[in-house]
């Protein structure tokens, strides 16, 4: 069995199918874990998560934040986008069926593989989460996801604030840190207040900034997280970080790595992508 991670999709079925080709992909034999925003921006966004559904043995996601958005978007508790491609599944026939699987993704995984174990999300985490909170605060917004309370969960996840962590949040403004975090999150200060209006590079950080995963103190530090989200990044291949998001709809590439026997074994694919949208 080979365990693979893929950055964000946004739609780009054709370089999906062309990467399970690249890595010779087994559905009965592999396991495959992307790293959210498997929708929107891109031309094919229904196609994605048909073909998800059809793999959903193998093929293991957590949401993004265009995965979410699409979610707001069906439920009216937010307005489509002018450049949002979602049109291809909130008209399709098997529109319901699509939404019902995309809300029962977590927002976070942990993964054992070669006598270790890492994370899977999409974004970021605050300094002051270890992996086991990780899992715990993902758990927490999976269980609104998945209950009647969900219309409105998505009509109050929207906002910057509260912009930092403290354990005695509660509510709707807890259950929004811990989105913003998981599928938001670039920047944050040393002590772990978010930024959301700087995408640059993790070169280029804005005065009194640090990426996330540069903050001191981290305390998941020690555990390995495959993530997407930051496509000015690029390919991020560090001990304990898999950066994977290489702006495949914007015309890069779509990335992937299979690790092998143990977490530090690690082999690279890319497929390059046409582009459908332009950044900014």
């Amino acid at each position: 069995m080979s365990v693979y991670c893929m950055g964000d999709l946004q739609g780009c079925h054709d370089a999906f199918e062309r990467m399970l080709a690249e890595i010779g992909f087994s559905p009965s034999r592999d396991r495959l874990y992307l790293l959210g925003d498997l929708v929107n921006r891109g031309p094919q966004s229904a196609q994605v998560l048909r073909h998800c559904r059809t793999l959903e043995d193998s093929v293991f996601p957590v949401l993004g934040n265009h995965d979410l958005h699409l979610l707001a978007v069906a439920h009216g508790a937010r307005k489509p986008s002018r450049r949002d491609t979602l049109e291809s599944i909130l008209q399709a026939p098997d529109c319901a069926e699509l939404l019902q699987w995309l809300r029962r993704q977590p927002l976070a995984r942990r993964v054992e593989h070669g006598g270790g174990a890492f994370l899977t999300l999409h974004a970021g985490v605050l300094p002051q989460w270890d992996a086991a909170l990780v899992l715990e605060l993902a758990g927490q917004v999976q269980q609104v996801l998945q209950s009647a309370q969900l219309p409105d969960f998505l009509a109050q996840m929207y906002g910057n604030e509260p912009a930092v962590w403290s354990d005695g949040l509660a509510g709707a403004g807890r259950l929004r840190v811990i989105v913003n975090a998981l599928t938001r999150l670039r920047f944050c200060t040393p002590q772990g207040h978010m930024d959301f209006d700087s995408a640059e590079s993790a070169q280029q950080a804005p005065a009194g900034l640090v990426p996330w995963f540069e903050a001191p103190g981290r305390r998941s530090a020690d555990t390995l997280i495959a993530f997407g989200h930051w496509s000015t990044l690029g390919l991020l291949d560090r001990p304990h970080l898999l950066g994977l998001d290489t702006g495949c709809v914007w015309g890069g590439a779509l990335s992937a790595v299979r690790l092998g026997a143990t977490l530090d074994e690690r082999e690279f694919f890319q497929v390059r992508c046409p582009q459908a949208q332009a950044p900014g």
